[in-house]
């Protein structure tokens, strides 16, 4: 069950749900990666993006990018050069198409660009949530072997409350994201999407 929550005082974090990874026309896509599971991410998450603002949280996406680099190429790490060699000039670029969170969700109330798996590494995350008075993140989104995880765990050392909804992550398989989700458990309350919008 989530532990109870005030609302203005919560974030609902959501994990790359970017065009370049969900859209038909997106690189993965391109690339011939595809997942029913993952495309029905923000139909899921929707309602409790309405409710948790309609209560005076807030919403924060993190995208997922390349950063060009010298002549404009983007720099990206060997590891994920070997496992994603489809990608290429322009994917996941700042301010591009593929960049930006799916229509479906529209534009967040915060936004932050992460450079490897975790939000928190590299970027503004922590900033904003202190600043902004957030003291617990509610995490959606993907992959939940890869930056929900990474930023699940990154949240729990920085003693901020995180809970994780279960059927508002996923990943390339479902058994990797069972197994990835028992591993959180220790560190994270998992809860469900119809909880989180029943907890005032």
């Amino acid at each position: 069950m989530i532990a109870s929550f005030e609302a203005a005082k919560t974030a609902l974090v959501i994990i790359d749900l970017q065009n370049d990874f969900l859209h038909p026309d997106g690189a993965y896509a391109r690339g011939g990666l595809k997942n029913a599971d993952i495309a029905a991410l923000p139909g899921r998450i929707k309602p409790l993006v309405d409710a948790l603002r309609s209560r005076g949280g807030c919403v924060i996406s993190t995208h997922f990018t390349l950063v060009p680099g010298r002549g404009g190429e983007p720099i990206i790490s060997q590891h994920l050069l070997q496992i994603r060699p489809f990608l290429c000039r322009g994917d996941f670029m700042p301010g591009s198409w593929g960049h930006a969170q799916v229509d479906e969700l529209g534009p967040a109330d915060m936004s932050v660009e992460k450079v490897a798996y975790s939000a928190f590494y590299m970027t503004r995350l922590e900033w904003l949530l202190r600043k902004t008075g957030i003291e617990h993140i509610i995490i959606s989104g993907i992959v939940t072997n890869g930056g929900v995880a990474s930023t699940v765990r990154d949240a729990h050392v920085r003693d901020i409350g995180v809970t994780v909804l279960e059927d508002g992550c996923a990943a390339f398989s479902r058994e990797t994201h069972n197994i990835a989700i028992e591993a959180l458990r220790p560190i994270a309350n998992i809860s469900t999407i119809n909880q989180a919008l029943d907890c005032d």
